[in-house]
């Protein structure tokens, strides 16, 4: 049996995530999650166990940069109170942005680094001493 990460590389019709997804690519994807959610929620229990690699961390250092500068485009505006065709025009420019997108991730790297650290150590410690 294949694993959901597998079945979604094998499919030539799962879009490319660097870029916008269409109405239809969503609805989709959202089927997809539905009918694998309890392998999905049970491998991140897995994962929340674990030292996250460094590629894993690299992609949040990236996925923060990117929030940072969405924040700073929007202002004060939510990216949910824009309509469909706002967020693909904002996915856009953010995409434009890849070289201070990088810049901003190598910078966070080393605090997401320390908090995973940190979520570990809270998750092992012994609970109810005193």
């Amino acid at each position: 049996m294949k694993s959901f990460k597998t079945h979604v590389e094998e499919t030539s019709e799962s879009p490319d995530l660097s870029e916008a997804m269409t109405m239809a690519q969503r609805m989709k994807m959202k089927q997809a999650f539905k009918r694998n959610r309890a392998k999905i929620m049970l491998g991140r229990k897995k994962a929340a166990k674990k030292l996250a690699s460094p590629e894993k961390l690299k992609i949040r250092a990236n996925k923060q940069a990117r929030e940072i500068l969405i924040k700073k485009i929007l202002k004060d505006k939510s990216k949910a109170d824009l309509s469909f065709s706002g967020r693909q025009a904002l996915e856009k420019k953010i995409d434009k942005k890849k070289a201070a997108i990088a810049k901003i991730a190598k910078k966070l790297l080393p605090g997401i680094k320390m908090k995973d650290r940190e979520k570990l150590k809270n998750k092992n410690a012994p609970k109810g001493q005193g």
